[in-house]
């Protein structure tokens, strides 16, 4: 009988699918506020698929949540906009003919979601004006073009 493994760290898609989700090092979403639904999938599954509720939907709500600050918050809100369904991001796996795998899969698509929403936004390009030998070469190029391209014109009879 093969011994019981020590339960993987929260967070990840390796982690309990019932526990708290790790996004970043300073953001945990707690388990209880995850919404989890389980409905059937389509598609293959044999003869188990049509008894079987192995799609998951995962809501998250992250107006309410307690994990984020003011700051992250908005951000997350600004970076999600259409995704959110009544305030709640949902997340949908069917991908899997288990339900255990179609969990793990929501809970990562969920991380990836929320830490590229928390991720700040680069920062803003400086425009330069192009330096005077840029300029140069720019205008040269566009003399020999122009070269080029009257050799290709037929010549005047003047």
């Amino acid at each position: 009988m093969p011994e019981p493994s020590a339960p993987a760290p929260a967070g990840g898609s390796g982690g309990d699918p019932a526990g708290d989700l790790r996004v970043t090092r300073g953001v945990v979403l707690p388990a209880a506020e995850l919404g989890w639904r389980f409905s059937r999938a389509g598609g293959p599954g044999g003869q188990g698929v049509n008894t079987t509720d192995s799609a998951v939907e995962l809501r998250w709500a992250p107006e309410r949540s307690r994990a984020l600050s003011a700051p992250q918050r908005e951000r997350l809100l600004q970076h999600l906009g259409t995704r959110l369904v009544d305030g709640a991001l949902v997340v949908r796996a069917s991908e899997h003919r288990e339900q255990r795998r179609n969990r793990a899969s929501a809970r990562e698509r969920l991380r990836a979601l929320v830490a590229e929403g928390l991720r700040p936004p680069p920062a803003p390009r400086r425009e330069k004006t192009p330096s005077r030998r840029a300029r140069a070469r720019r205008t040269d190029a566009k003399t020999a073009r122009g070269r080029t391209k009257a050799l290709r014109r037929r010549p005047d009879d003047g």
